[in-house]
């Protein structure tokens, strides 16, 4: 295939910029000025690295940074290629007028994105998946592949992720209670079409998880948000919404790490929502996102473990312990019913899910790859995240506080005073750092509150944009 573009780059060894991301900002501008076009293919890892006489993984580093910042994706076994929707972004100026700022100068691009707590992808083992796949592609015969399995996915893949479930996170559970999905948000989707009906109430945790929100109202049910302290949802809350006769259908919840706080749900509180969702037939909607990194002695175990809970459905996803591209997640129930219209339901816009993948994943399993990942993984979060503290001590408890996290990959700063966060974010986005607003986690109004995920940044990167978080904070005070 003819690749007419060459990147004209020279390493500046004088920079204290990591070479792969002088690389990543040469082709951002490259894209900017017009030289690399919507669908333009770029080298490969192996060719690039020779043009330029660097290692083969810097270039994948490179990439890896420009996939993410979504200037260009990846097609598999065709290669990567410039996006086709090169990326914006909104912003209010001070009088809450939006207005779009564009990429137009090469020397300015977004170089410190603060995602939502996404892993790191250069220490996922994507050398032993690979393996694995081809692996298993090659050892079953064509026939067998090509046809359709179970809806619910891979019979012993399901048993694997039960069998995980309950050594790990207390649950009782077997593969006749488990959907394989496309990701954890195809999951929520599944259930809250399965489970609700227009009309239903479902209590949110508020400061919460959206894209979550989003799926409950696409099946027609209403939202009923509940503020988040210290101990996670104030159970007293739903309470008073009983007394006034919602139809409460649901309860979504974060409660291992909440999503966006980090806080954990005390036991007194589990325990009583357990016995109001028992009481009221009321399904509680477990999403344990950020269960696999935890640095202290052991996760707290997820409501859906208690034996005494009857109405639950759990999700969790695969995503973060194999590798940020990998889209398997699942959902858990003992409801066989709801299950069934998960399965029926599914059919109709997927039919079954990576069949190839998940026994891929179910090899590295057995194997004991995965396993070691995890551990790998949870020193190397916990050395970055005592980095952070570190630095959140130097340059902003100051002006803000924030607490050392047992585990996940997020950090909840609170401002000592009430901020106007668009201020925040536009100083932020001239400085060449982009948070998350607010207002992606809200109900109605901004909280006063950020959620600062470490997990896919740098130290380096870490290090520049914390201090520049201070100094900002400093002055809005």
């Amino acid at each position: 295939m003819l690749r007419p573009w060459k990147l004209e780059f020279k390493i500046d060894k004088k920079l204290a910029k990591a070479v792969y991301l002088q690389i990543a900002d040469t082709i951002i501008a490259d894209i900017q000025s017009g030289r690399l076009k919507g669908g333009d293919a770029l080298p490969g890892s192996r060719v690039l690295a020779s043009m330029l006489a660097v290692n083969r993984n810097t270039i994948v580093e490179a990439y890896q940074v420009l996939i993410n910042e979504e200037w260009v994706l990846s097609k598999e076994r065709k290669g990567i290629f410039v996006s086709d929707q090169l990326p914006s972004l909104k912003i209010r100026s001070k009088d809450q007028q939006e207005v779009t700022r564009e990429f137009t100068n090469p020397a300015d691009p977004f170089l410190i994105n603060y995602d939502d707590g996404h892993p790191d992808s250069k220490i996922a083992p994507i050398t032993e998946l690979a393996r694995a796949y081809r692996q298993i592609f090659n050892r079953k015969a064509r026939w067998q592949m090509m046809g359709y399995t179970d809806v619910h996915g891979d019979i012993e893949f399901r048993k694997a992720v039960s069998q995980m479930l309950n050594h790990e996170r207390g649950m009782d559970s077997n593969e006749h209670e488990i959907s394989i999905t496309r990701g954890s948000q195809m999951a929520m989707f599944l259930a809250a079409q399965s489970l609700l009906n227009p009309g239903d109430y479902v209590v949110v945790e508020n400061p919460g998880y959206k894209p979550a929100w989003k799926a409950f109202e696409h099946a027609g049910a209403k939202l009923l948000p509940v503020s988040v302290d210290h101990e996670g949802i104030i159970v007293e809350d739903i309470i008073k919404l009983l007394e006034e006769k919602k139809n409460i259908k649901a309860i979504y919840l974060t409660p291992h790490r909440q999503y966006p706080t980090t806080v954990t749900l005390s036991l007194a509180r589990r325990l009583k929502l357990i016995e109001i969702s028992n009481a009221n037939g009321i399904t509680i909607i477990e999403d344990d996102y950020d269960n696999e990194f935890h640095f202290g002695y052991r996760p707290i175990l997820p409501l859906s473990s208690f034996p005494e809970l009857t109405n639950y459905v759990y999700v969790g996803t695969m995503s973060k312990v194999v590798a940020p591209a990998l889209r398997i997640g699942y959902l858990v129930t003992k409801d066989r019913i709801l299950l069934n219209k998960v399965g029926e339901l599914r059919k109709i816009i997927d039919v079954q899910g990576d069949v190839i993948m998940e026994q891929a994943v179910l090899q590295l399993i057995k194997e004991g790859a995965v396993k070691k990942h995890i551990k790998k993984a949870t020193i190397h979060y916990k050395n970055k995240r005592d980095f952070v503290h570190t630095l959140l001590k130097k340059h902003i408890q100051d002006n803000a506080s924030f607490t050392l996290p047992d585990g996940g990959l997020a950090f909840w700063i609170v401002p000592k005073v009430n901020l106007n966060w668009d201020d925040l974010t536009n100083s932020l986005l001239s400085r060449n750092v982009k948070i998350i607003h607010p207002q992606k986690y809200s109900f109605d109004h901004y909280l006063n509150g950020l959620r600062l995920s470490y997990g896919s940044l740098s130290e380096e990167q870490l290090e520049q944009s914390i201090a520049i978080i201070g100094e900002i904070l400093k002055e809005l005070q």
